[in-house]
């Protein structure tokens, strides 16, 4: 009969701390530093995340020879990127760690390893372009789903963000704005709320007219599916005030306020308020700022038909900048800027200081 062991060792000419005894175990069996994710599992398990995408993807293995699930393997890419796991490769080391093992449902010690990185990069390669756009509608459909009751009115920022690429991944690109290779990923989310919408991979290039159209097209007529009389409206950066963007939100009940970039018309057109602002400033005190609006209806030549446009006007000590924004709403030009235009993107800011998403 073997004599029982004591386990705990204590380490000598270490003081206590906190009036507790430093102590050294060798029973804790299998260890791991990312326990968080067992809470983020729980999250995901509630919201059915990991089911709703996979339900988009047609499997091809022959199902008797499965040991990783679609939704299984989802699960662990999406925690395993949450935990800062970025890259494929890491599926390796993190498919025999305990706390991924439990978070994705199988006992840290004797359950089976998850899958590994060839197996997790199939996965990545397997949706076309049909899966894509289902994988889109159930994000949209897990959003929709998020509210208890149908909202009047929703507020949608779209916006891009660098997604820094590190190598000849496909789909990046060189931007000469970001100085990198990266994807552009299109960012929608509501602004009310400050709930996630739609995520859209990307190239790393500005979108056009079309892309800009498309995304916003697959997105509003999926939320209108669930709700056809909620109230939409939709802001963005400049690069998304395109003529064929706004003329779809014009022919579809669809609010927008977009930037406008400046060009040599535009400016001509504030001529006047430009003089009386940079006049203001000369009678308010040397550190202020003198801010005025004014509004008036322009069309360019890739438009079919003139919209208002907004400018603001600031004169400082470093002289007179001018802004300008286009917008289908009613409302005192200075509201729609401040209140409205500038808010934009304040949903997405904490998620994106966190790093990828």
């Amino acid at each position: 009969m073997h004599a029982e062991v004591d386990l705990s060792l204590p380490l000598p000419g270490l003081s206590p701390v906190c009036g507790k005894p430093v102590v050294a175990r060798f029973d804790g069996g299998q260890l791991s530093s990312d326990g968080g994710i067992l809470l983020l599992a729980q999250v995901e398990r509630r919201l059915g995340i990991a089911e709703r995408l996979a339900r988009c993807i047609e499997d091809p293995r022959a199902p008797d020879q499965i040991r990783h699930e679609v939704a299984e393997m989802i699960r662990f890419r999406a925690l395993a990127i949450a935990a800062g796991y970025p890259d494929a490769n890491d599926c390796d080391v993190l498919r025999k760690d305990a706390a991924f093992k439990m978070a994705v449902g199988r006992l840290p010690e004797t359950g089976a390893d998850l899958c590994s990185q060839p197996t997790m990069t199939r996965l990545e390669n397997l949706p076309g372009p049909v899966a894509l756009k289902r994988m889109m509608a159930a994000m949209v459909e897990l959003f929709c789903d998020s509210f208890e009751q149908v909202p009047r009115r929703i507020v949608l920022d779209i916006d891009d963000t660098e997604d820094r690429a590190y190598g000849q991944q496909q789909l990046s690109f060189f931007n000469a704005h970001h100085d990198s290779r990266c994807f552009m990923p299109i960012h929608i989310y509501e602004a009310i709320s400050a709930k996630p919408v739609a995520v859209f991979l990307r190239p790393g290039k500005t979108p056009d007219g079309m892309e800009v159209c498309l995304v916003l097209r697959h997105v509003v007529r999926a939320i209108r599916a669930r709700w056809p009389r909620v109230d939409i409206l939709i802001r963005g950066d400049s690069h998304y005030g395109r003529p064929e963007a706004m003329a779809w939100c014009e022919r579809n009940r669809v609010g927008y306020i977009f930037g406008l970039a400046g060009n040599k018309v535009l400016l001509r057109c504030v001529t006047a308020s430009t003089e009386q602002v940079a006049l203001d400033r000369l009678d308010a005190p040397a550190e202020s700022k003198v801010r005025r609006y004014a509004e008036f209806w322009y069309g360019a030549k890739t438009w079919k038909t003139e919209r208002r446009v907004i400018a603001r006007l600031e004169a400082s000590s470093q002289g007179v900048d001018s802004r300008f924004i286009v917008t289908n709403l009613a409302g005192l030009p200075k509201s729609l800027y401040e209140k409205i235009y500038c808010a934009r993107g304040q949903a997405e800011n904490p998620g994106l200081r966190r790093g990828r998403l």
